[in-house]
């Protein structure tokens, strides 16, 4: 059958060469660095685009997606690492992230020094308010709300949502809070203790020793034993707690009319910066409202989306929503529908599926939904955060999804739940190279697969340079530290050394053809060819040009073959 597939004309200023993706640390420590690299001979003509995650910018915490604010890391980058990337042909995609901010915000910290007075003061939703006349005030003052209006919402972590801010004036005012948080005591001071309570100085040394390990031992203010001093507690407890600082995301208000001027504004600022791309983090939890579901409201998601769009349209920006769900729901088609591009999480699965099953059947049906269904993705193999699987729920069976986690995880991986639940939400934590063996040859096949596939390829850095899982990243995170086995700051030393394997050499040729082969990209039609099914042949033609992929799912190989007779191996 001849099924063809050509780039939307509504995506024609949407560049579709491929893109590297990492941290502003990634390489040599510095953008600056990235810079030099990608000076090289070896990377000329390879990427067209460049996706910089979030660190790039002023954050705190999760490696970058707790933004302070979209001014550039002066530790890692500059407007002129930026400006010399663009020198050398690169366009960028940066986050976005719609649904929250840091507590070390201008608007948060605003609200914590002014309170009721800051015009901040709804720019982060605030629990009660938002749960007025819906549920009861607890004696911990939030409302708890009514069992039929939460049962059935989604929260990423165990409990309600909230976190206590202190007013100016002592009050604690619950705000809505989805994903980090973290309050912070400071050992206090004999000398403070005396000036603000009128102490003896050795009245104020023992209540500070008490107290000060009491809060090394993770000790409540509250709930310290302050022995014969207790008459003092209260005092001592209140200039506790007055001085305690905050760490977390704290989720933006979207009805406030300050927090649309503050999405103009950094739409704005990431345009200025050359961005093409940006991608919307986070977005599904931003509109919230009273007995839904708390993540993909409708129509609240798409009322979203719709005014975004209008802001980004501005600054001729293409949004990117990111968002990981099941095949089955099909909310990748809604978002393609809406006229947005989305990111193929079935690619990384699917791959992996088809080596170890021999089988192009599930891989060939996905493609023919990108074609028929106009789908128009950004594409990968390995990402920052994980290979996702639970996806595929509805394109594979629940069987086949735990073949593949087990496959991942007896090479090394990591299994990442939701609250230790099955089902729910999960991706396996392990490089992309690691996931499929250690194999060069799967690791060539993989990217040559890719390199064929619809919409725009996007290459995380670790996997070009064939990274293995790196066990003891994950040992220096601790607890929730299973991420970092896939994000490995490598040195120019290091990629110098690695750019002489052929597993690296041949994927930088094989990314190189992708972006400069006239077949491929807006205005090229893709054509799958029949073949036994541990087989997969596919073929781009534009223009008399043409490419074809021979891949064989059983042997690990390919062949590439082209319209003026080239070939790559």
């Amino acid at each position: 059958m001849d099924q063809r597939n050509q780039e939307a004309n509504d995506q024609s200023h949407v560049s579709f060469g491929p893109m590297l993706n990492v941290y502003p640390d990634s390489i040599g420590g510095s953008l600056s660095s990235l810079v030099t690299l990608l000076k090289k001979h070896a990377f000329r003509d390879v990427f067209e685009s460049l996706y910089i995650l979030p660190s790039v910018f002023n954050t705190d915490l999760d490696r970058g997606f707790s933004v302070i604010d979209y001014e550039l890391n002066a530790l890692l980058a500059s407007k002129e690492d930026l400006e010399d990337l663009n020198v050398l042909g690169m366009d960028f995609k940066f986050d976005f992230i719609l649904n929250h901010a840091s507590v070390l915000s201008k608007p948060f910290q605003d609200i914590i020094k002014k309170g009721d007075q800051s015009i901040y003061r709804d720019f982060f939703i605030d629990w009660n308010r938002f749960w007025e006349g819906n549920g009861h005030m607890t004696d911990e003052g939030y409302i708890q709300p009514e069992d039929a209006l939460i049962r059935d919402m989604f929260f990423r972590k165990p409990g309600l949502p909230i976190l206590n801010v202190r007013m100016p004036d002592g009050k604690e005012v619950p705000y809505w809070n989805t994903f980090y948080q973290e309050i912070r005591y400071n050992p206090i001071d004999a000398t403070d203790l005396m000036w603000s309570m009128d102490l003896q100085y050795g009245q104020a040394q023992m209540i500070a020793e008490t107290v000060n390990q009491g809060l090394l031992e993770g000790i409540k203010p509250s709930e310290i034993d302050f022995g014969h001093m207790a008459s003092y507690k209260n005092k001592v407890v209140d200039f506790i707690e007055s001085h305690r600082k905050y760490l977390g995301q704290m989720d933006l208000n979207i009805k406030s009319p300050l927090v649309w001027d503050f999405y103009e504004d950094t739409l704005k600022k990431l345009a200025g910066y050359g961005a093409g791309i940006v991608r919307l983090d986070a977005f599904a939890y931003a509109p919230k409202a009273p007995g839904e579901k708390n993540f993909l409201n409708e129509p609240g998601t798409w009322d979203l989306l719709e005014r975004v769009k209008a802001l980004a349209d501005r600054f001729d920006l293409n949004l990117l929503p990111e968002i990981h769900s099941k095949y089955e729901e099909k909310i990748h088609e809604k978002i393609a529908s809406e006229g947005f591009m989305t990111y193929d999480f079935f690619l990384p699965g699917l791959i992996i599926d088809a080596f170890e099953n021999h089988s192009s059947t599930h891989l060939v049906q996905w493609i023919r939904d990108l074609q028929t269904k106009n789908i128009q993705t950004v594409n990968m193999l390995g990402c920052h955060d994980g290979i996702p699987l639970l996806d595929l729920k509805g394109l594979l069976s629940e069987g086949q999804i735990q073949n593949l986690i087990d496959v991942v995880v007896s090479r090394g991986g990591y299994v990442k739940d939701l609250h230790g639940k099955k089902n729910i939400y999960y991706q396996v934590n392990a490089t992309y190279y690691s996931a499929l063996g250690e194999d060069d040859q799967k690791m060539l096949l993989a990217r040559a697969i890719q390199m064929f596939m619809p919409g725009k390829p996007q290459v995380w850095y670790l996997d070009l340079f064939a990274g293995r899982n790196d066990y003891e990243a994950v040992k220096r995170a601790g607890a929730a530290g299973h991420k970092e086995i896939n994000r490995t700051n490598l040195t120019i030393e290091e990629i110098e050394a690695r750019l002489e394997d052929k597993v690296v050499r041949e994927q930088i040729e094989l990314i190189r053809f992708r972006h400069t082969f006239p077949a491929f990209g807006l205005g090229g039609s893709l054509e799958i060819i029949e073949s036994l099914p541990h087989k997969l042949i596919l073929k781009w033609e534009k223009n008399n040009y043409i490419a074809l992929l021979e891949a064989d799912l059983m042997k690990y190989t390919y062949k590439i073959s082209t319209s003026s007779n080239t070939f790559i191996k």
